[in-house]
């Protein structure tokens, strides 16, 4: 016996809307474990500070050794860490669907190395040593590399294949650059060896208050754009079809790219894979759909960012390893594992 007339079309809704719950209640889930990991990021160092002394600092700060840490070291820290985290992890989802790689990371163009360019540059020959310059540097290194990989790519007619190669060859030059200008300016070198091992310890609220505007403005863009990045990860011809405008959507996605990966790798040095690793595995969770990936990855990535930062202070106590080292520590397996899933998918 046939089912009655439009019993199929019921049965589809209902999975639509059991499929968006399950992913409402799985994003919630994440929001918790990032309140948790929150928690310790500020009640874990060198010094442990017990979950009802970190309130009382937070909120009812008297001015005690604790309440100094928690205000001025450790908040900061931990809110650069939610702010960076999220924007790599935004970065990296819209990277790997405006470029169909889901291998790609916020890198791939060339942004974080033009980044990292412009602040050598600027701290070799023009003596800048304060965020405040960092800050606009790298946002101008990072907008100058996407207009050029935008340009080298065919502008209008630039193809996921194209910006990868283009960028690909961006990033060996300016790495060059890059080195070139630390052997020849120790003063250059000391102050970049730090910074660009990604890093979130030197983090204030002054670097926070730098870095804000441009990764919420960058946020708000890349989400914006999370539909028609479903029409583009199908293919060209398939978006056209679907009336997605492919030269818009590009251009402001390489924007949010921009200044999301402008910003945080000028707040905290180019921090590796987390852009790669998160993104991917939130694909595993919610599907193809950008509009789900994106607000995951946005809350996933400070989860691993954060989380490697508190591993970071654990490791060497009393000393401390750098998070930029942590997540390639960690990263560089997961990297691994993902290749080989992907060749063996292929075969």
């Amino acid at each position: 016996m046939s089912a009655p007339p439009g019993a199929a079309a019921r049965r589809a809704r209902g999975s639509v809307a059991r499929g968006g719950a399950t992913r409402a209640a799985g994003l919630l889930a994440a929001l918790g474990i990032l309140l948790l990991v929150v928690v310790a990021s500020i009640a874990v160092g060198a010094k442990d500070i017990p979950v009802g002394q970190v309130w009382h600092g937070l909120f009812h700060s008297t001015g005690t050794d604790n309440d100094v840490v928690i205000r001025q070291l450790r908040l900061p820290r931990t809110l650069l860490g939610l702010m960076v985290g999220a924007a790599l992890g935004v970065a990296g989802a819209a990277m790997q669907a405006l470029t169909r790689n889901p291998l790609a990371d916020p890198g791939l163009l060339g942004v974080n190395a033009g980044a990292a360019a412009a602040v050598v540059t600027a701290i070799s020959f023009f003596g800048v040593t304060s965020m405040d310059g960092y800050v606009w540097w790298a946002l101008a290194g990072a907008a100058v590399v996407s207009a050029l990989v935008y340009a080298v790519g065919g502008s209008r007619s630039a193809t996921p294949v194209r910006l990868a190669l283009a960028g690909t060859a961006l990033t060996a030059l300016l790495q060059g650059w890059t080195s070139a200008v630390e052997l020849t300016d120790n003063v250059a070198l000391d102050r970049m060896r730090f910074w660009q091992v990604g890093s979130l310890a030197a983090a204030d609220m002054s670097t926070v208050r730098h870095v804000a505007p441009f990764l919420a403005v960058g946020g708000v863009l890349a989400l914006a754009c999370a539909r028609p990045l479903n029409a583009v990860a199908l293919g060209d011809d398939t978006a056209r079809g679907l009336g997605a405008e492919l030269t818009r959507t590009r251009v402001l996605v390489m924007i949010a790219i921009t200044l999301l990966c402008g910003a945080g790798t000028a707040a905290c040095g180019p921090i590796v894979f987390v852009g790669l690793m998160v993104p991917h595995i939130v694909r595993g969770i919610t599907g193809p759909d950008m509009r789900w990936i994106l607000p995951y990855a946005a809350v996933l990535s400070p989860v691993l960012l954060l989380g490697a930062d508190v591993i970071g202070r654990f490791a060497t106590r009393p000393a401390e390893l750098q998070v930029g080292i942590v997540t390639a520590v960690l990263g560089g397996p997961v990297f691994i594992v993902l290749v080989r899933r992907r060749k063996m998918a292929e075969l």
